[in-house]
């Protein structure tokens, strides 16, 4: 994705525009600190953050989920394999 810089988004702000329409999305920096993202309305949203507990009731962790496989880890650590 293309940086230019405040001073270069405004002098040339309609060819950037017409760039973004095109799909060609771009970033303005403010002494080389990207500040936003330019893209067309059209383009496709970004994906949401991830978020801690999104899926609250719809999945089930068994009891014993802490001690699944606990004889093979230990037999690993064992040598008895």
């Amino acid at each position: 994705m293309r940086t230019v810089n405040i001073h270069e988004a405004k002098t040339n702000l309609s060819r950037l525009i017409e760039a973004a329409m095109k799909g060609e999305s771009f970033i303005i920096a403010k002494a080389g600190r990207p500040m936003v993202r330019v893209s067309p309305i059209t383009a496709p949203e970004e994906t949401q953050k991830r978020r801690l507990g999104f899926l609250a009731g719809q999945i089930r962790v068994p009891e014993n989920f802490d001690r699944m496989g606990q004889e093979d880890v230990i037999s690993l650590f064992d040598g008895s394999v």
